[in-house]
């Protein structure tokens, strides 16, 4: 899958298919987590733009715009902008074009955003987008003016139905919700998988070696985790086939520095190997219990050990 990364970086052949056709068959939203309801509207998006002989393209934008205006107070993420982008290419997605919203973005008038970006820059033919979709200052554009400008501009609109189990909406608030109650099983039914995050380990203040229980530590480039605490976690490393046991915390520390950025630290158990640089995926399991400020580091360690006991039973060690 190709990345487009900004309006400036759009080119014709984005919106060109590998015969010469012209022309795009996209969708644009948040998209986070690629639950089951993001999953039927892309599989639908794929074979609309087979059917047209068409790349499929998904639009997005970065940062989403409630954590443009206040990232303290925006939904955690699902994932990140990488994870969006190896879940949409498993999908079958040709192209992914992330957007920088900004100032200039925010302020653009809705008629002028889909002239210059589908219209102009993607030749788009066919868009799927959810009836309450809204788009352009201040958010005026909608369903209805998107449509009146397909007839304009010679493209077509398609309302996606919205997507329910059991009388549930599924939806990325919805799975959040699980995820803070450790209700895994839930999250799952959404997903359509485990929920996992991914990510490349990093260097760390090297603690959790000093006691014996070494830690790869992953930066999340997110400022909120939809969910916090101690939990018995798989872990793979790279594209290996194999997942082993671990534990993890999430969080920001506060017995160490109480930053107000979270991390995420995971032990594996009975794993010796060095994996700086490595991408890893943390596939959660079960909270053990939530981030507490301990008045010590001795007392933290001492809890770490307890954590580390209810693991290993947890996997029946």
């Amino acid at each position: 899958m190709e990345l487009i990364r900004g309006i400036h970086n759009i080119r014709p052949h984005h919106s060109e298919s590998d015969d010469g056709r012209v022309g795009t068959v996209l969708t644009i939203g948040a998209f986070d987590g690629l639950h089951k309801g993001h999953q039927v509207v892309l599989e639908h998006l794929c074979e609309s733009a087979r059917n047209q002989t068409l790349p499929s393209l998904v639009v997005t934008l970065e940062p989403l715009p409630r954590e443009y205006f206040s990232p303290l107070d925006a939904p955690p993420r699902l994932m990140s902008i990488r994870e969006k982008y190896e879940g949409l290419a498993n999908l079958g997605i040709n192209r992914l074009l992330v957007i920088t919203f900004n100032d200039n973005l925010r302020n653009m008038q809705p008629v002028d955003f889909i002239k210059k970006v589908f219209v102009d820059g993607l030749r788009v033919k066919h868009i799927i987008v959810g009836d309450d979709f809204r788009f352009g200052k201040d958010g005026i554009g909608n369903f209805e003016l998107l449509v009146s400008l397909g007839k304009k501009y010679n493209f077509t609109v398609e309302n996606t139905a919205t997507i329910e189990q059991k009388e549930q909406r599924v939806s990325s608030t919805r799975i959040r919700e699980f995820l803070e109650n450790a209700d895994f099983f839930s999250a799952k039914n959404m997903l359509g998988k485990s929920y996992s995050i991914s990510g490349k380990v990093i260097y760390g203040d090297q603690l959790g070696r000093e006691i014996g229980v070494p830690t790869a530590n992953l930066e999340l480039h997110r400022l909120r985790t939809a969910l916090s605490g101690v939990y018995a976690v798989n872990v793979k490393i790279d594209n290996a086939n194999e997942w082993l046991q671990g534990i993890a915390n999430v969080g920001c520390r506060p017995t160490i520095n109480d930053s107000i950025k979270a991390i995420l630290e995971v032990h594996i158990l009975n794993f010796d190997k060095n994996i700086y640089g490595k991408r890893i995926t943390v596939r959660f399991l079960k909270k053990i219990r939530d981030e507490i400020k301990f008045e010590s580091i001795e007392i933290l360690k001492s809890q770490i050990f307890k954590d580390l006991d209810i693991v290993k039973i947890y996997f029946g060690d």
